[in-house]
């Protein structure tokens, strides 16, 4: 369920679907109708009132059932009895208490998968919250690892899988990390080199060389899921070579790399250079994956709560903003000079919109390339685990679930939400399905046993 959704309305499925076909879920065709007559105080309500019936009814049909039988006024009106809605929401919108530290630095790589975290900046999020944030663009997720552990940066814009990685000491000494919120779902794709325009079969592409951003990340996980359900052996078939993404379009323009699965921003930038088009998004493997997050170590969570507070009610904020249709080319405008992205708008309208060029000539339609909606789903961390142990990243038995509760909802989600006196929703994992194979995170040591191709 989003945050962003309506809570009391039972037309619409929490679950991924539209009726017009014109949004990835109906909550999303919701949330597209009402956002022009949101102002903060209604986000900051939605935000409360969500938390609450995601409590309540952590099953969507009973939630719909119970509001279909009593009517959405009737449900506001009786969930307002019991508990104070309006004093929630006044917590969530004003700080708990004087900031421990209001002069920031918050590390992004140049990528639309930080559109909340950049955007914040531009248009005022930070500010709002009484924060001096300055938003600092940084070379390579590696750099952003070692600057927010060496607390140079307070927080960062960082992969999915990165706090996950940092916590359980993969690529670095183990430092406690939490994701705050998730930056955005879908948001990637599989790009090619121009030249392979015939090789839309992935069995075709043995012997290619393909970049990732990082090796903990989604797009390394979800490139090596779709080569090897296609029989292809990511270690010993291909070349996957780590690559900063904006450096990404110039090694495939120079023939060092044939392809990438790498964020929207950088596919979209090879067909608008002319060196490339993109092969297929990433939602058509895993329709609201996540991809890039909100990240912070626990000890800044922990010796600045209020700040902390502060900053995740700005991300929340900023979110809700980049999730409204209406707002994505103004967004993708703010997004775009040097400081940021340094992309040409249409660019970046291309990808925050959903109307795009492929480069095979056509030009394609999908709002749901790329969107944004914050909660951490716990589910999302064991999938993240099952790909580490599957591929060997990590040796030995694993703690999926004590992980994922870790390092995932140890988080604003959570804290913010019993901050407010909220109870964290009663579902905090969901299944899903990738490429058609059902995932159930009660079970993953079943999962990483059921493919064929994997190390170890």
């Amino acid at each position: 369920m989003s945050m962003f959704s309506d809570p009391f309305s039972s037309k619409f499925r929490l679950t991924r679907r539209c009726a017009c076909g014109q949004h990835e879920s109906e909550a999303a065709h919701a949330a597209a109708e009402r956002a022009a007559r949101l102002d903060d105080e209604a986000r900051y309500s939605e935000v409360v009132a969500s938390g609450l019936m995601r409590a309540l009814f952590p099953v969507d049909a009973e939630r719909r059932g119970f509001l279909k039988a009593v009517g959405a006024s009737t449900a506001a009106a009786a969930v307002s009895t019991f508990f104070p809605l309006a004093a929630a929401t006044e917590a969530f919108a004003q700080s708990t208490g004087p900031l421990e530290k209001k002069d920031l630095k918050v590390g992004f790589i140049p990528i639309t998968c930080a559109t909340p975290i950049i955007m914040a900046h531009p248009l005022g999020f930070y500010s709002k919250q009484g924060l001096n944030v300055d938003v600092v663009k940084t070379a390579g997720w590696a750099v952003v690892r070692d600057k927010t552990i060496n607390k140079e940066y307070d927080a960062a814009h960082m992969l999915a899988a990165m706090p996950l990685a940092i916590s359980l000491g993969l690529g670095s000494n183990p430092v406690p990390f939490a994701v705050a919120a998730i930056e955005n779902i879908n948001g990637q794709a599989i790009t090619l080199a121009s030249k392979h325009k015939g090789k839309t079969d992935p069995k075709s592409w043995k012997g290619m060389k393909f970049a990732i951003p990082f090796d903990y990340s989604m797009h390394n996980y979800l490139l090596r899921y779709y080569l090897a359900e296609h029989g292809i052996d990511p270690d010993t078939d291909v070349q996957l070579r780590s690559v900063p993404p904006p450096e990404m379009v110039a090694n495939l323009r120079a023939d060092n790399i044939d392809g990438f699965l790498a964020p929207d921003n950088i596919c979209q930038r090879a067909v608008y250079d002319g060196v490339g088009f993109i092969h297929s998004l990433s939602k058509e493997m895993w329709d609201g994956h996540p991809c890039c997050a909100f990240a912070a170590s626990k000890e800044f969570i922990a010796s600045a709560p209020n700040t902390y507070a502060a900053l995740l009610r700005a991300i929340v904020d900023a979110t809700g903003y980049a999730s409204k249709a209406g707002n994505r080319k103004s967004i993708a405008e703010a997004i775009a000079p040097a400081a940021y992205l340094n992309a040409p708008p249409i660019v970046l309208e291309q990808v925050l919109t959903g109307t795009y060029a492929d480069g095979l000539g056509g030009i394609r339609k999908d709002p749901a390339r790329v969107d944004f909606d914050p909660f951490p789903w716990e589910s999302f961390a064991v999938w993240m685990l099952t790909q580490m142990k599957r591929w060997g990243q990590i040796k030995g038995d694993v703690d999926y679930a004590g992980v994922a509760k870790q390092v995932f909802l140890a988080t604003d989600a959570a804290r913010v939400m019993k901050d407010m006196g909220l109870t964290p929703p009663a579902a905090t994992t969901k299944t899903f399905a990738v490429m058609g194979k059902p995932f159930d995170p009660a079970k993953p040591e079943d999962y990483v046993k059921s493919f064929a191709i994997k190390r170890g």
